[in-house]
């Protein structure tokens, strides 16, 4: 009788623990989207919202934190970018994800069979390799482990991935070890999205980011930039390149007209990427 009894509270010990961590799973990823849909939230209204302690809620974000969705500072949990901070990958692609996509199309006139292209880690360039198949056979170069993935064992696309350091929070390789990788090589053409225009100069929050994508963008013959709408006035700490050394700057069609008049009156060229395929 007690080896029974025994069995049965080993038997209830784990259906409760396998209740906590589904309860845990589901908390965690309803905390994930509240802070996804609102940009960024006090740790302390977490409490409020899920009913929890503020241990519980630290250690959420804790996990959400090194899974590189976050960034936690001082008691805010934050998912949107900030001058200093970039937001996280996951947060990105969810953004403006119809403009990016008109933009990646648009994208795809200056891509030609044959070519060598360096394809950078934004969410924006992301979007090409649906449009790939149709530009083959061409080399792709990336550091981003997410295009990577999309681009292996895609057909008559050769795929030169990027090693490096690993950074979590844009799931790409960047630092001193890919920028030589890219030194040794020449492109034709260089597809690069920043995450913020201001006073006709592109910018990052991260040095390192500015780093490895400028180095694509100097081996490169021709130098693309991808810009929604929402860039523009943003404001960040590193300077990147000023808008007029791009060769070609995409923008969707809720860029402002001010925008648009004054990149042309620097003789910029300037494509504006629109619904059912149109561009002007």
């Amino acid at each position: 009788m007690t080896q029974k009894t025994s069995q049965g509270e080993d038997l209830l010990d784990q259906l409760t623990s396998d209740s906590r961590q589904t309860r845990q799973i589901a908390r965690r990823r309803m905390i994930a989207e509240a802070v996804m849909n609102e940009g960024s939230m006090r740790i302390e209204d977490l409490t409020d919202r899920f009913g929890i302690s503020l241990m519980t809620a630290h250690r959420d974000v804790d996990e959400l934190v090194s899974r590189g969705l976050f960034r936690k500072t001082r008691g805010i949990v934050t998912a949107a970018a900030t001058n200093l901070i970039e937001s996280s990958e996951v947060y990105r692609s969810n953004r403006q994800s119809t403009e990016k996509k008109l933009i990646a199309e648009a994208a795809m006139q200056f891509v030609e069979p044959g070519q060598a292209i360096f394809f950078d880690d934004s969410t924006t360039v992301l979007q090409m390799a649906a449009h790939l198949p149709s530009k083959v056979p061409v080399t792709a170069i990336t550091n981003s482990l997410t295009l990577m993935n999309a681009l292996k064992g895609m057909h008559d696309v050769t795929l030169l991935a990027l090693g490096g350091q690993y950074y979590n929070w844009c799931n790409a390789f960047m630092g001193r070890m890919t920028i030589n990788e890219i030194r040794g090589l020449r492109a034709d053409v260089a597809f690069i999205s920043m995450s913020a225009i201001s006073d006709g100069t592109v910018l990052h929050q991260s040095p390192e980011t500015v780093d490895t994508k400028r180095a694509m963008f100097d081996c490169s013959v021709k130098r693309i930039l991808l810009a929604d709408h929402t860039k523009f006035e943003r404001r960040a700490l590193h300077s990147f390149a000023a808008l007029d050394e791009f060769d070609v700057v995409i923008v969707d069609d809720k860029t402002q007209p001010a925008h648009i008049d004054r990149m042309r009156s620097r003789d910029i060229n300037v494509v504006i990427a629109r619904g059912a395929g149109g561009r002007s």
